[in-house]
């Protein structure tokens, strides 16, 4: 498969005559596995087969034999319940999904799930099925694609170049989260993008018509986007030139408007809302054969028809090609060909240990009394600086979230299209979203599927919301993200309930798969960072403080990356008696429970303090560990300034917690306010110790 972009050098087989039946081979294999599984969306894979074959017979760089090859095209299918296409494509061009397992489409265990899965099928390269949010991460692909070409690049030496080309729908248009992502792009110039907007006029609930009335290329145009069409999405040859005028562009995105038929050669269902979302049926599917003049029994394919599809001599020739041109690189520039090799392989910098270490034993020496906020930019002006992997941003809070350090500057792009450098020549690495919650966390998501790059961004936590069903997916596909939320409880006072976090660490907690960490001091927040940036199969969450939090003395640091560690016993304060309670902190509200534990001391009353920054992590620790930090039979009290309902799950006796929503007025009013006060929380061990 030609990567040239002159349309008259093609030679592949798809522009001959037989790219009509290489079409209906996907056609018809998206019939056959939706009704064999009598579930599933059969049209926008038969509406949308021509254009896959211009796309992928004619234009996409990749090799079937080797997926995670770095210098392929990205491809994303945006509208991911037309998941059939995909699996069709994968099967055609020859990678390892055989027939077998499109006959097990939707079947429990199977590499073709209902939507398409990263990490499950060979070739797909996001998971996608909530709309919009594939449009998003193919800009986070093609952002890094650019930034990691500003980087690595050299006269003569084009290791980073490849498109990002996506597949989307009315529905991801329809979703407010394309505006946000198409919009960065726009500003970001990002040229490599090219998406295929399938403008077949359909939804689940008939005609969008009346409901969708947006001039999209108006709207696309007005973001900084190049835009071809409307052209015939059912000629080859027309979306082959647009493909081909697309990836000439040198200096924005481009978007191709395809009109075409949704269910595209069934007699009764073409432009049908039925054709979305159930199968044909049996008598349709057999209507359809008929039409499209396939004679061939259910998932049967002619060999010619595989042989014009087989992608695996000239994948594999691209890739070599790219090899070459790569260990020509690696004689030239020797230092950056280990860098790249290392960042692309998601490893991390040989001392980063160390690196961890330092910053932890630094934030413990010093001691230091800061907003967690802050402890969190501390940390970070270690790493960025020993980590040029490190991608920052915030959604228009930067000097509020402190994602900002002295090594990561600002990411721009000037009118011609290029990354502006500093005077140092280094490319920026914090990224102004601007307030796009939403889209700055599926765009991380992009950026961490493409590899090259650990991105981390900020907002306050109670716009986590905004993010939350991008946040779900990093954790559903395992991708190291780092957010970082801020203005973490009703210590932020005076700006009132609606940006007062009471239940998000409760409800981000019980994503599978996210950590969450709310930390108490400079240490806690250090050990925080080095965990999630360790933490290659799974996101972060930050949860940070506003008001300033006093250092919480520790006798060691080994075990607070376990999530939960005894912080202060009964001795310590001066208690020789058995310990008779345990408290247990998060946040700001450890300060609570060290003063709460000396007022019960002066009473002759022991308790425990256990910090949990990260109930998270605690929970994966072994049951002897934690059986250690929590010891059986002594009641527990847990004290959080937010929802109680989550602390009952580790048989606390009491919860001193805020299940209402906060008030506006001064940090310091409120706690005293809802009650988080060591008087109250002493009070609440003794009226414990007393009731058992």
């Amino acid at each position: 498969m030609p990567t040239t972009t002159d349309p008259k050098a093609v030679t592949s087989p798809a522009s001959t005559a037989d790219a009509r039946q290489m079409a209906n081979a996907i056609r018809v294999l998206a019939m056959d596995a939706v009704q064999q599984a009598n579930s599933g969306h059969p049209g926008a894979p038969m509406g949308m087969a021509d254009i896959a074959v211009a796309l992928w017979g004619r234009h996409l760089k990749h090799n079937p034999a080797d997926p995670s090859w770095f210098d392929r095209d990205r491809f994303v299918l945006s509208n991911g319940h037309g998941s059939m296409l995909v699996y069709s494509l994968l099967h055609l061009t020859g990678y390892d999904l055989p027939l077998q397992e499109l006959k097990n489409f939707r079947q429990l265990h199977s590499k073709t799930a209902g939507h398409p899965e990263v990490g499950i099928t060979p070739g797909v390269e996001t998971t996608t099925g909530p709309l919009g949010q594939g449009i998003t991460n193919a800009v986070g692909m093609a952002l890094a694609e650019k930034l990691l070409a500003a980087e690595f690049n050299r006269p003569g030496h084009q290791v980073v170049d490849h498109f990002t080309y996506v597949f989307m729908g009315d529905g991801c248009l329809m979703e407010g989260i394309s505006h946000e992502a198409c919009a960065l792009a726009g500003a970001w110039r990002l040229n490599k993008l090219v998406a295929v907007y399938d403008d077949n006029g359909i939804s689940i609930d008939g005609q969008v018509t009346p409901w969708f009335v947006d001039d999209t290329p108006a709207r696309f145009r007005a973001y900084g986007w190049n835009v071809i069409g409307p052209i015939d999405g059912h000629d080859i040859d027309a979306v082959d030139r647009a493909i081909a005028d697309a990836r000439r562009s040198a200096d924005n995105p481009t978007l191709i408007v395809a009109r075409t038929q949704i269910g595209k050669g069934s007699p009764n269902r073409v432009n049908t809302a039925k054709a979305h979302g159930e199968a044909l049926g049996i008598e349709e599917v057999k209507l359809t054969r008929e039409a499209l003049g396939w004679p061939h029994e259910p998932f049967v394919v002619p060999q010619a028809i595989y042989g014009a599809w087989d992608a695996k001599r000239t994948g594999k020739a691209a890739q070599q090609a790219w090899e070459k041109a790569f260990d020509a690189y690696r004689s030239a520039h020797p230092e950056l060909a280990a860098e790249f090799v290392r960042r692309m392989k998601g490893e991390l910098p040989r001392n980063f240990a160390q690196l961890a270490v330092d910053a932890a034993v630094s934030a413990h020496a010093k001691a230091e009394t800061v907003a967690t906020r802050k402890a969190s930019q501390i940390a970070l002006e270690a790493f960025t600086a020993a980590m040029p992997e490190l991608l920052g941003g915030s959604a228009d809070l930067t000097g509020s979230n402190l994602t900002n350090t002295k090594s990561t500057p600002p990411l721009r792009v000037d009118l011609a299209g290029e990354v502006v450098r500093t005077a140092e020549g280094q490319v920026g690495r914090h990224i102004n979203y601007g307030v796009r919650e939403f889209g700055m966390a599926a765009v991380m998501n992009g950026v961490t599927l493409h590899g090259g790059y650990i991105p981390y961004g900020g907002t306050f936590l109670t716009f986590s919301d905004y993010s939350r069903n991008a946040i779900r997916m990093a954790a559903l596909m395992k991708k190291r993200v780092v957010h970082v939320f801020t203005h973490d409880s009703i210590g932020l006072g005076e700006d009132g309930p609606t940006h007062q976090s009471v239940e998000h660490a409760a409800s981000l907690r019980l994503v599978p798969n996210l950590d969450v960490w709310r930390p108490c001091d400079t240490a806690e927040t250090a050990v925080a960072w080095a965990v999630a940036l360790q933490n290659v199969a799974r996101p972060t969450a930050l949860l940070l403080s506003r008001q300033n939090l006093p250092y919480a003395p520790k006798a060691g640091l080994e075990d607070i990356s376990k999530g939960g560690y005894v912080l202060a016993g009964a001795t310590e304060v001066g208690v020789r008696s058995r310990e008779q309670a345990v408290i247990i902190a998060t946040g700001s509200e450890v300060q609570l429970a060290l003063k709460a534990q000396e007022l019960l001391a002066q009473q002759g009353i022991g308790v425990r303090v256990v910090s949990m920054p990260s109930t998270t992590a605690f929970d994966r620790q072994s049951a002897a560990y934690k059986t250690s930090v929590l010891p059986a039979g002594i009641p527990r009290i847990a004290v959080e300034a937010g929802v109680t309902d989550f602390w009952w799950k580790y048989g606390c006796a009491a919860v001193v917690g805020i299940d209402s929503y906060g008030e506006s007025a001064p940090a310091n009013v409120l706690f005293k306010h809802f009650g988080f006060t060591p008087e109250n929380v002493a009070d609440t061990v003794l009226a414990v110790l007393q009731r058992d």
